[in-house]
């Protein structure tokens, strides 16, 4: 199906070298580097892949962002997960067309787009109106406006109070993440979902502790790390940077008081 560009769409192009920029087509505007400028309307009504030069010759591909090109990219106003992060958690979340998350910190959107796009229904809880309002704009730039209809965020504090019920799933991005807990427990529906990303691992050792004294069981605790490899000819080693350690992804099931207790894998009875 033709899918040329148009105007207010956002774009990745890349340069002979392989950098990439995020750009939005305007009809009247310009994409400006060191090798010169390219006017969108060599862009607007083209399709994927096509080739354009600037004003100096240098050579551009344009194509639409992926989703991990969009967040890796896109306007912030807070750190955003990484995209070696937002697989892991759709998966700890079980995230599927219709089910109900409430996102508490949602800072610049890249959670709250990768949920959506996957189907999910999405209330967001944010202490910080700018950020609201930037994750609110950015989950609209990607998906479109439609996709608003299944995404919404409140100004307000977790830490206060859960007002939905019956959710699916609870997904945290917070400094303090044990003071939900009890919180969670009221809004998610027996066998729901709570799974919370922390920076360090001493706010997830806090967390499990509080998850212990809870009713959700089957408490665990991951690290994602991300090694590319070079491969070029016969020449093929792991490339000498990485992209190590974010965060700890904690996730556990709301499955109520459990005879000889389920807890944690290993965990002592």
């Amino acid at each position: 199906m033709s899918r040329p560009f148009r105007v207010d769409e956002r774009i990745i192009v890349v340069d002979s070298k392989g950098r990439q920029y995020l750009i939005k087509l305007a009809a009247d505007g310009e994409f400006h580097t060191h090798t010169g400028f390219v006017p969108h309307a060599d862009l607007l009504g083209q399709e994927e892949g096509v080739t354009v030069r600037s004003t100096t010759g240098a050579r551009y591909t344009a194509m639409r962002p992926s989703l991990s090109d969009f967040v890796m990219r896109m306007p912030r106003g807070a750190q955003v997960i990484y995209p070696k992060d937002l697989g892991p958690i759709l998966m700890l979340a079980d995230i599927a067309p219709g089910v109900r998350v409430l996102e508490a910190g949602v800072g610049s959107g890249a959670l709250s787009m990768t949920l959506v796009r996957a189907g999910a229904n999405v209330v967001g809880y944010e202490i910080r109106e700018d950020f609201a309002r930037r994750a609110i704009a950015n989950v609209e730039d990607f998906l479109g406006s439609a996709s608003l209809g299944r995404y919404r965020v409140e100004v307000r504090d977790v830490y206060e109070g859960i007002d939905e019920d019956g959710l699916d799933v609870v997904v945290l991005d917070l400094a303090e993440p044990w003071r939900v807990v009890k919180h969670a427990e009221q809004a998610l529906r027996a066998g729901g979902t709570l799974v919370a990303y922390t920076p360090s691992i001493t706010q997830a050792v806090q967390l499990r502790e509080a998850l212990e004294a809870s009713d959700f069981e089957l408490a665990q605790t991951i690290e994602v790390l991300n090694r590319s490899w070079h491969i070029e000819g016969l020449s093929v080693r792991p490339d000498h940077r990485m992209v190590a350690h974010t965060a700890f992804l904690t996730s556990a099931r709301l499955l109520g008081p459990v005879p000889g207790g389920l807890k944690s894998p290993g965990a002592p009875r």
